[in-house]
């Protein structure tokens, strides 16, 4: 039998990534601000997990202006979709094989 823990993408291993990921799973742009309050990190601590996603390209960025202030929205893309949805079956299909 195979190891499902392989199944995991090590791309979501880190708990900023996880809420990152879930939280645009479910919607369709959020900015910055809103992110990190939602997660209740710094803006250094999520830069940093939005790059890792975004050189993945698990993560799109927007960048506009909002009357004279800058802007910077995030949207899953197709393939972080894919990915994280594979990497929840992976964790589901794990905790079934521990039952």
């Amino acid at each position: 039998m195979k190891n499902q823990i392989e199944d995991l993408n090590k791309a979501f291993e880190s708990r900023i990534r996880l809420g990152i990921m879930s939280i645009l799973m479910v919607n369709d742009w959020v900015d910055f601000p809103t992110i990190k309050e939602m997660l209740n990190i710094t803006d250094g601590n999520l830069a940093s997990h939005i790059q890792a996603l975004e050189k993945l390209q698990y993560v799109e960025v927007k960048k506009q202006f909002i009357g004279k202030k800058p802007n910077t929205s995030y949207a899953v893309t197709r393939a972080g979709r894919k990915a994280f949805n594979d990497h929840l079956n992976g964790l589901e299909q794990l905790l079934k094989s521990r039952k």
